[in-house]
Parts: structure tokens; C-alpha cells; sequence
């Protein structure tokens, strides 16, 4: 079974929802989350094959402007390199 992008979306705000306020979350960690999630269920996966399906979440995301990009404190208005993702 593929992991879909909306389970990515629902992971990735899930993930920022338990975060303190204006705090933020590295895209890899939505793929650990999704990857343990299939661990459980005995279809083991590597979360570094889920990046691409977390990214592509995340630009929906970003595009709706439910998130924030940023990277060592400055904003990114698109994804490009190493990001950290932000709720509004």
C-alpha cells in the first residue's frame, strides 16, 4: 500500500498541532511518523522514500497558506533545500 498524500498533510499538522505555538517541525520527522506508522501496521518502509510524498503535501500546504517555510529563521516562499515547516 502507498502512503497517500493526504495521510502526509494530516501527519504533518498532527505533528505541528502538538508543538507549541510558532514552533516547527522538520519535514523528515512527518516521514518517521508515517514510516512508524507502517511499522506497525508490517509493512515496514523507509521514511527517506516517503520524502518525496511529505514535500509534495507540504507544497499543498504551503500553497493553501496553512504553513510557513523557513529555514535557520529566515522564511522561504517556496520549498528549495533544507526547510522547516511552521503552522499558521
Amino acid at each position: 500500500m502507498e502512503v497517500a498524500k493526504p495521510r502526509a498533510r494530516d501527519a504533518t499538522l498532527a505533528l505541528l498541532g502538538c508543538r507549541a505555538l510558532g514552533a516547527t517541525i522538520c519535514p523528515s520527522e512527518v516521514a518517521r511518523a508515517l514510516a512508524a506508522q507502517r511499522d506497525a501496521d508490517t509493512n515496514a518502509m523507509d521514511w527517506r522514500a516517503l520524502m518525496p510524498i511529505v514535500h509534495a503535501a507540504v507544497d499543498e500546504l504551503v500553497a493553501e497558506g496553512v504553513v510557513r517555510l523557513s529555514w535557520k529563521g529566515d522564511a522561504l516562499a517556496t520549498r528549495a533545500g533544507p526547510y522547516r515547516i511552521r503552522q499558521i
